[in-house]
């Protein structure tokens, strides 16, 4: 395989990589969020009356309450700084994200009594591991392909400092913790041992009592539940010993209630995803605590992708050397051998592209620049990755003096070219072939073929020696328009891209409440309207304006036309 099929090949394998750079990037983004503590995707059904959020006022983020939801364009908030306390109605574009009531570089700035500073540290610990559980939770809820869930009842309007539940997965209508999918995170002790002797004094008898799951370090999980066990083996032996020896019943009762709260925690243990040594880290170093995160999750999405991409790989493989084998331009050995360097070089450069492609797209999708969260939505960043791969192989043959200037400004031009017009394409492609993987992959190609093919006609046409200096400039402008002309048919494409997909979210989801409403109340007639309003959105015109017409139509015998 040549040099320019290579970055062909690299350029599909861009376009396939959507899925997972999409669930893994916002998984990363989850980790970004518990590190500054600002989900800076405002969407009305994130929202909740009490959320605090960042309103833009003349260019400054200021704190405001949520007081009411009418709609996104009728949003109330209540100013509660020294210098003004007022109420008004903003839409959701003015805000700029919902602020949690703790994050990793917030707790980091806590301050430490020099005097009791381990016992601070600790502590201060634990409302990490607090944030980074709910972080890896919901980053996992997110790659299964989920709406992410899981949350601290600190960020629950109403919930702050709840006497029961520190994290819950699940909420009720009124926005209440449900006990059975809700937790208390204790990391507490010196070790195993000493945290279950802690967990059953009577300062957690409440938890006990009201069947409370309580979360424990990862790495303390196994030796609790070992330490619970020997406890309820040796309180069970302890009981029968006192009956038979005929010890008070109050004496008896005393030990079995001690036996009951060894059961219930050993039943409602629950294991966190975060250690000690981890809550500590991300602790004394939030930024590093969260780098690491962010690239286990990158490296399974490059993993992931690899695999992809070497399946890809290898059938693309296998049909172009199947067809020299066929023609006689190779022997067996050598089409297999080929075959083998061809899957391992695209399920290298695919985990490049998981890798990469995941970990921008999720600082891209909580970015401060609403431009970039723009871009994030799209397969972008997949491709971001995988260029700056294809550069690298330039410059480092540049480097290395397998190629001269003019050899690494044409390489440079074409794979520039080639990428932002295969990203175009790669979209198209997904429309035509409505098959994941197949329909991206095929529009890479032919979008990053098409682009390469005419950058070398105008690019050949300036390699003639011969050629007027008018002639040459006239060429040279037409390749600075190409590009400039590109680029904005990519800008335009976006924007309406962007635009068309919420007009027509907004549109389906009045038309589908309207609906809803007239089902509810038996009208026929209104039903009808409503369905309309889909038909003429997507450009045709109703067949039928209420029940009589559809009558008409179903009495008519002529084949209705839609």
């Amino acid at each position: 395989m040549d040099k320019k099929e290579k970055t062909l090949t690299n350029a599909a394998l861009a376009g396939i990589a959507e899925d997972v750079v999409r669930r893994f990037g916002s998984g990363i983004k989850e980790h970004l969020v518990a590190l500054e503590g600002i989900d800076r995707e405002i969407s009305v059904d994130k929202l909740a009356v009490g959320n605090t959020v960042l309103f833009n006022w003349n260019g400054n983020d200021i704190p405001v309450v949520i007081k009411n939801i009418a709609d996104r364009n009728n949003i109330q908030v209540e100013f509660t700084g020294d210098q003004l306390h007022t109420q008004l109605d903003v839409n959701i574009n003015e805000l700029e994200g919902i602020v949690n009531k703790r994050s990793l570089a917030q707790i980091a700035q806590s301050r430490v009594n020099p005097e009791f500073a381990e016992q601070n540290l600790k502590q201060q610990a634990g409302f990490s591991a607090e944030v980074k559980e709910v972080a890896r939770q919901r980053a996992e809820e997110v790659v299964a392909g989920k709406d992410p869930q899981t949350v601290r009842t600190d960020d629950l309007p109403g919930h702050v400092n709840d006497p029961f539940f520190d994290i819950t997965c699940e909420v009720d209508a009124k926005g209440n913790p449900i006990p059975g999918a809700s937790a208390q995170m204790k990391f507490v002790g010196s070790s195993p041992e000493a945290a279950v002797d802690k967990m059953l004094t009577k300062q957690y008898q409440k938890y006990h009592d009201n069947d409370v799951k309580i979360m424990v370090p990862k790495d303390y999980y196994p030796g609790m539940k070992e330490a619970l066990q020997n406890k309820i083996t040796s309180l069970e032996d302890q009981i029968s010993t006192m009956r038979a020896r005929g010890y008070s019943q109050d004496a008896i009762n005393a030990k079995v209630k001690q036996l009951e709260n060894c059961k219930t925690l050993q039943k409602n243990l629950l294991e966190s995803k975060v250690t000690n040594a981890e809550a500590m880290e991300a602790r004394t170093n939030p930024t590093l605590s969260t780098a690491k995160d962010i690239a286990k999750l990158a490296h399974r999405a490059g993993v992931q992708q690899a695999a992809i991409g070497a399946a890809v790989g290898s059938g693309v493989s296998i049909v172009r050397n199947a067809v020299a084998l066929y023609k006689g331009d190779k022997r067996s050995i050598e089409a297999l051998k080929d075959v083998a360097v061809d899957t391992a070089g695209a399920a290298g450069v695919s985990y490049v592209t998981g890798f990469g492609g995941a970990a921008i797209k999720g600082t891209m999708q909580n970015s401060s620049s609403a431009m970039l969260r723009g871009i994030s939505k799209t397969n972008l960043p997949a491709y971001i990755a995988t260029s700056t791969l294809e550069i690298g192989k330039t410059m480092h043959s540049y480097f290395s003096g397998k190629i001269d200037d003019t050899e690494c400004l044409e390489e440079l031009g074409e794979k520039g070219f080639g990428m932002v017009t295969s990203a175009m394409f790669a979209a198209v492609g997904q429309i035509v072939i409505p098959i994941p993987i197949l329909g991206a992959m095929a529009g890479s190609m032919l979008g990053y073929a098409l682009s390469s093919a005419s950058y070398h006609i105008l690019l050949d046409s300036l390699k003639e020696a011969k050629l007027a200096k008018a002639e040459r400039i006239r060429i040279e402008a037409e390749c600075a328009e190409a590009v400039k002309m590109l680029q904005e048919y990519r800008r335009e494409l976006e924007k309406f891209i962007e635009d068309y997909l919420k007009e027509a979210e907004d549109t389906f989801n009045e038309v589908f409440a309207e609906i809803k409403e007239k089902l509810t109340i038996g009208d026929a007639d209104g039903y009808i309207r409503s369905i309309n309003k889909i038909t003429e959105f997507c450009g045709k015109n109703p067949i039928a304006s209420n029940r009589k017409d559809v009558d008409l139509l179903m009495q008519n015998d002529s084949p209705i036309k839609f």
